[in-house]
């Protein structure tokens, strides 16, 4: 079984006081990018991998989709999704990403934020995945970037000259990184960029965009703070489909 870090009291509630947990995808600065990535929702059927509060699974629901399941490890995460939610056409269940079991082209959006990098047995999820998926169907996720979790240390650095820099060091070692994020011995697990796309071509899938998440200039002028990103992107978003390019 996955950890369930998220039921842990503290946590959960320090994870609440996230921009995020309290603006809702309005509130994660790489929500436009990830939009961009997702076809239009109208009459879609669709997956909400690790759903959190259910921000996303409202949207998605509320710009068209047909369907939502919404799934996740956390009972304190879907309580809160549950309270939150009216809409008639999300369902919210709890289920471990590690074992989870779907029906056959049941999706035709599998999206998931942020969640991914807490999965060990990635491989086994994405072919669960890829047999969920309908023909011309998409997977959308992001993930912690590899060179955000690589790092034994992972924070900013501060060198003599007094110029911020971000350490790397056992970026081709790949395994879990247990680290201090809301609490303490938080496990996720690093992989490099070529693990990510290999993984998903060995499961079936075909890559149409990967973006290395970076604020906007627009972005930084409202949050000063975002410009040390540009210096090492957090996060990676990657949208691929169940098709081969070549298909008619």
């Amino acid at each position: 079984m996955a950890q369930n870090i998220y039921d842990d009291q503290f946590f959960f509630e320090a994870y609440g006081q996230l921009p995020r947990s309290i603006h809702g995808l309005d509130g994660a600065p790489e929500w436009p990018a990830l939009r961009r990535l997702l076809p239009p929702l109208q009459a879609l059927s669709v997956l909400d991998l690790g759903c959190g509060f259910g921000w996303f699974s409202r949207w998605a629901a509320e710009s068209g989709a047909e369907s939502v399941l919404a799934v996740d490890l956390s009972e304190r995460m879907l309580a809160r999704a549950r309270a939150k939610t009216q809409l008639t056409n999300v369902t919210f269940e709890r289920a471990d990403l590690e074992t989870l079991v779907l029906p056959p082209a049941a999706f035709d959006l599998v999206y998931s934020s942020l969640v991914l990098h807490y999965v060990k047995r990635l491989p086994a999820l994405l072919d669960t995945l890829f047999y969920a998926t309908r023909s011309h169907g998409k997977l959308i996720f992001s993930v912690e970037h590899p060179l955000f979790t690589a790092p034994a240390n992972a924070t900013w650095e501060t060198l003599p000259s007094g110029a911020r820099v971000w350490p790397l060091d056992q970026y081709l070692i790949e395994g879990p990184r247990v680290t201090n994020w809301l609490a303490p011995s938080v496990t996720k697990q690093h992989r490099t960029i070529s693990t990510y796309v290999n993984l998903l071509l060995a499961a079936g899938f075909h890559i149409l965009a990967i973006e290395e998440w970076g604020p906007s200039p627009a972005q930084i002028e409202e949050h000063p703070e975002w410009a040390s990103e540009l210096h090492r992107p957090p996060f990676l978003l990657i949208s691929a489909g169940r098709e081969p390019k070549n298909a008619a």
